[in-house]
Parts: C-alpha cells; sequence; structure tokens
C-alpha cells in the first residue's frame, strides 16, 4: 500500500476541522446518520461540516461532537494546538505509575509467602469501602492497588491445590475489577483493556459465577465506551454472562443475582446508546424486577446495584436517549433514594446535569454538577460529560452563569486559577 492510499492522521499535518472530524467519525465505525442523530442533526449537516461547506461549529457544538466521537484531547478534533483539553481521557492520577507497574510487573522469584486468603478478601473489603466512602476515592485505591495486585498474583502462583487456586483467582479477578475503576479515563487505554481481560482471565480460572459476571459486565463497560463500533462487542459480552448465569439465579446468593441486575442494565444502557428506546427500556425493567427480589437496602460493594440504583438507572436511560423532559422527570424521582457510594451518587448527579443541560436548564445543571463535587470531586473530575458541560457553559452569554461555570472549571483543572 502506498502512503497515498493510507487513512490520513489527523495529527500529523494541519488539516481543516472537517477532514479532522470524518476521520474521526470513521474511526469510530460511525455512518454521517448516526453522528447526525446523536449530535441532533441531519445527515447533510455532518456531510458539509466535513466538506467544509458551512463555517466551523461553534465551542458548544464543537464540544458535544467530542462527547460523540470521545476524542482524548480537543486539539485532536479542532487542530488548534492552543486548545489543549482532557475531556474523556482524564489528565492522569499521580497513583497511576505505581498501579501501572505493578499490572505489569511479572516477578518469577519471590522470596516471601503470599498473605492467606483470608487476609486478601479482608484488604479487598476495605479496599472496596474506601472507593464508596472517601471523597478522594481514587487516591485512596490508588495506593492500596498495588501491594494488593502483587499479593494476588502471588497467591495464585502459590496455590498448591485446585480448591486454593480457584480462591486465589477469584481474589485476584476482584482486584482487577478494582483496577479497572481506577484505570477507567486515565491516559492509558492500553492499560484499561489489559485489566480487563485478565480480570475475565482470572475470573474463568476461578470458575465462580460472581467473578465471571462482574468481569463481563466491566469488559462491556469497556467495549461500549470504545464508540459504537464496539456496541456488539458489549452486547456479546453481556448476554453471553446473562445466559451464564440465568440457570444459576434461582438457587442464587445475593451477590450473584445483584450482578445479573447489573448485567441486565448494561443491556438496556448499550440499546439506550444506540438510540433503541423499547429494548432500553425494557431492559432496565428487567433489572428493575431483580432489584426487587432483594432487600431493600441491599448495596452490591462493585456495582452499587440494588433498589436505590434504579432511580439514578432511569435517569441514565433517558439522558442516553436525548429524553430531556423525561431525565429530569426520573430525576425528580430518582432523588427520593439515597446512594450509599459517593462516586456513584457523583455520577448521578453528573447525569442529571446531563439531562438539565438537554431540557434546556443549564443553571439548575451547573447546580447539580456542584452538588457531584461536593460528593466526590475526584469523580467528577475524570468525566467527560461534566468537562464538557462546564466548558460549554463558560461561554454562556449570562455573566452568572458564565462565573459559575469557570469557579467549577478552575476546581476540575480545566482553567488555571
Amino acid at each position: 500500500m502506498t502512503s497515498s492510499d493510507a487513512t490520513p492522521d489527523p495529527f500529523a499535518e494541519p488539516m481543516a476541522f472537517g477532514q479532522r472530524l470524518q476521520i474521526l467519525r470513521q474511526r469510530r465505525g460511525m455512518s454521517r446518520p448516526v453522528l447526525a442523530g446523536l449530535l441532533g442533526k441531519s445527515p447533510s449537516w455532518v456531510k458539509q461540516v466535513e466538506a467544509g461547506q458551512i463555517q466551523v461549529p461553534k465551542l458548544p457544538m464543537i464540544l458535544r461532537i467530542a462527547e460523540v466521537v470521545r476524542v482524548r484531547d480537543l486539539a485532536d478534533l479542532t487542530g488548534d494546538q492552543s486548545m489543549h483539553v482532557d475531556l474523556f481521557v482524564g489528565p492522569g492520577h499521580p497513583c497511576l505509575p505505581a498501579v501501572r507497574a505493578a499490572i505489569d510487573a511479572f516477578p518469577l522469584s519471590v522470596d516471601r509467602q503470599a498473605p492467606p486468603a483470608e487476609h486478601l478478601q479482608h484488604r479487598l473489603a476495605r479496599a472496596w469501602a474506601a472507593r464508596h466512602e472517601a471523597p478522594n476515592h481514587r487516591e485512596v485505591v490508588g495506593r492500596l492497588l498495588p501491594d494488593l495486585i502483587r499479593d494476588a498474583q502471588l497467591a495464585v502462583r502459590q496455590a498448591e491445590t485446585g480448591a486454593e487456586r480457584r480462591t486465589a483467582q477469584a481474589a485476584l479477578s476482584e482486584v482487577y475489577s478494582l483496577s479497572q475503576f481506577f484505570v477507567a479515563y486515565q491516559p492509558d487505554s492500553a492499560l484499561l483493556w489489559r485489566v480487563a481481560e485478565r480480570g475475565m482471565v482470572a475470573a474463568q480460572e476461578a470458575e465462580d459465577p460472581h467473578s465471571i459476571g462482574v468481569a463481563a459486565w466491566l469488559a462491556a463497560q469497556a467495549h461500549r465506551d470504545s464508540g459504537p463500533g464496539h456496541f456488539d462487542a458489549a452486547d456479546a459480552v453481556t448476554l453471553e454472562a446473562l445466559r451464564y448465569l440465568e440457570p444459576r439465579l434461582p438457587d442464587a446468593d445475593e451477590k450473584v443475582l445483584a450482578i445479573a441486575g447489573a448485567l441486565q442494565f448494561e443491556a438496556g444502557y448499550t440499546a439506550a446508546r444506540r438510540g433503541e428506546n423499547g429494548t432500553a427500556w425494557g431492559w432496565w425493567e428487567k433489572a428493575e424486577k431483580t432489584a426487587k427480589k432483594m432487600p431493600a437496602d441491599y448495596f452490591h460493594p462493585i456495582t452499587s446495584f440494588g433498589q436505590a440504583i434504579m432511580g439514578a438507572h432511569a435517569v441514565t436511560v433517558a439522558v442516553e436517549l436525548h429524553q430531556g423532559g423525561e431525565s429530569v422527570r426520573q430525576a425528580a424521582k430518582a432523588d427520593k433514594s439515597v446512594i450509599k457510594s459517593r462516586p456513584r451518587r457523583a455520577r448521578h448527579r453528573i447525569e442529571e446535569a446531563r439531562g438539565y443541560q438537554l431540557d434546556a436548564q443549564p443553571d439548575v445543571a451547573l447546580a447539580t454538577l456542584d452538588k457531584a463535587h461536593e460528593a466526590a470531586p475526584e469523580t467528577i473530575k475524570y468525566n467527560g460529560y461534566a468537562r464538557r458541560i462546564v466548558l460549554e457553559e463558560t461561554e454562556a452569554k449570562q455573566p452568572e452563569r458564565r462565573r459559575r461555570a469557570s469557579e467549577l472549571a478552575v476546581k476540575l483543572g480545566l482553567l488555571a486559577a
């Protein structure tokens, strides 16, 4: 293949906005009608922008486009090297290098004894509790992970019986699950996939339904977050896991039942991202029925699944279907439930803010993002949807809204103080 036959690299040479958009859209496996639908525009409008036949969109639309095509850096889309703003990949946590080193290392000779399985489980429980309770949950989990990863890997290598090995593999899979929460939105997508795949392999080696369900739940999210071209892969993982779990559910404990419910919602989430209204709400209803089989106060320590989360999940479905009014209606209902997890509560506030933005209530959206920041600053700091709304409103015509957005942008590190 000659160089002239190759797909152009939008980052290599100066290139018009429309050309960059076309290349990035195609890399995501999106057709013009799909992109147009997600932006609330016509396919002909997208075609005209890509061809340079109309003006480059204003910042609010550029940010919406960036959200849809999931660019790492706004400059990748605009070509303006003065606009380096990380959106859907965060700035990189200080603990990331140590976590990455622990994941990548495979020491073959270690002259120490692996900790007992009970000790590993106790540390994992503490780590999950810290993730849900600490405002700076990434900092806390990032400091705990390197030793957890090394010890869980060592426990697998030193297991002497089949039962010991399966128990150790289940613990290792759970450590990788915790790692994936930390690695998400960090500037290392390859590391995210290594963690997801190793978690699935360890879960299968453990032959543990709960571990397999959790690994599938996280793998489906990784596929879906890779863009529309990977939605089929997300569905394949989700549905295969549900088929595996279904015959086990009549006698399942609450943990296995909860991961089945979480997977049912994931199927609905992907359908909503596709714009499939009936399918999305149908899966949400299945997940709600599953949640009602468990105690009202049940809280799954990994997925946060339970009855209290279903209102937040309804907001997410409505937002992904671009139903502004329905998003706001669901948000009003969801606020009656208390979500125990700080980061999950912050994520819910971000979804509510997206709904208010869709419903043309930007002031309420900003106030809701302030609540997300109060709940868990590190969640909103690394969330691309929140960052997009805040940046968009720093360009608002109303001075008071612009001031509030700018103050929040400073807190998120998007603007200098």
